[in-house]
């Protein structure tokens, strides 16, 4: 295990791979830790892997509230400690707002840029503020079979592994869920998005139900030369779901533009 102290405490991550391979960043999503990234890594191209556990989430120390932006700081700050110049940056849902908020305030250090199952803007300030008043009333548990079903779609939904996402999702410290709630209320870049300047790859599943490909797609219609790709079948974590098909997209971007 390995830790970065940050001014709000101990930031937990890993890295794996071999030092002089091309730096490759995952940044995860809402209510899951680093190993949302398990699956996939064994199949992309050679690489190095750093993925770390965002302020509140698995290994890593809760802070108070604090906004996207902050959390861009934090990737910004393990960047530099770990990386030998910029990365190929690959964020999903949450991940993928810390990963366009770091491209456009430190483009020195984003080579190119993976926005997976995520949006300029992820729902509304009123819908997250609801979510955190549930959580402190009821805890996770009260909110956990309505996000499984906005995760996944029916099939994964109904196979034995669910359950490990559930504990995982339900075992989040739910302070620090809520501060991360209460960045995604107040995160909106869409304005901001068309001075993105990183080769993007944006990617949606058909089936996710947290942010609907239409939403997605509308993201990547606003960063200039974006491509854009639909998983056919897949929910909001399709790393998780349908990883070869993921790593399948991932996999040429990464060799393309990671050094």
């Amino acid at each position: 295990m390995q830790v970065l102290m940050r001014p709000w405490g101990a930031l937990h991550y890993r890295v794996d791979g071999p030092e002089e391979a091309p730096a490759v960043v995952f940044a995860n999503s809402l209510g899951t830790d680093l190993r949302l990234w398990d699956a996939v890594l064994p199949l992309l191209p050679r690489h190095r892997a750093i993925r770390f556990d965002k302020r509140g989430h698995g290994l890593s120390d809760r802070s108070g509230p604090h906004g996207v932006a902050d959390l861009a700081e934090d990737a910004a700050a393990l960047i530099e400690a770990e990386a030998k110049g910029p990365v190929l940056f690959v964020g999903l849902s949450l991940g993928g707002c810390v990963g366009q908020s770091l491209a456009l305030t430190r483009p020195d250090l984003v080579r190119a840029l993976v926005l997976s199952n995520t949006a300029a803007k992820m729902g509304t300030p009123e819908s997250w503020r609801a979510r955190v008043e549930a959580i402190r009333k009821g805890g996770l548990e009260s909110i956990a079979d309505p996000v499984m079903e906005r995760w996944f779609a029916p099939a994964f939904r109904a196979s034995a592994a669910l359950a490990l996402w559930r504990n995982m999702l339900t075992r989040t410290d739910p302070e620090g869920y809520a501060a991360a709630c209460g960045a995604l209320a107040d995160f909106d870049l869409t304005a901001r998005l068309p001075a993105l300047r990183p080769p993007t790859l944006v990617i949606a599943g058909s089936e996710d139900g947290a942010s609907p490909p239409d939403l997605v797609e509308a993201t990547a219609r606003l960063v200039p030369g974006a491509v854009f790709r639909i998983i056919p079948g897949a929910g909001h974590l399709p790393c998780v779901e349908t990883p070869e098909a993921w790593a399948s997209i991932l996999a040429p971007f990464l060799t393309e533009h990671a050094r």
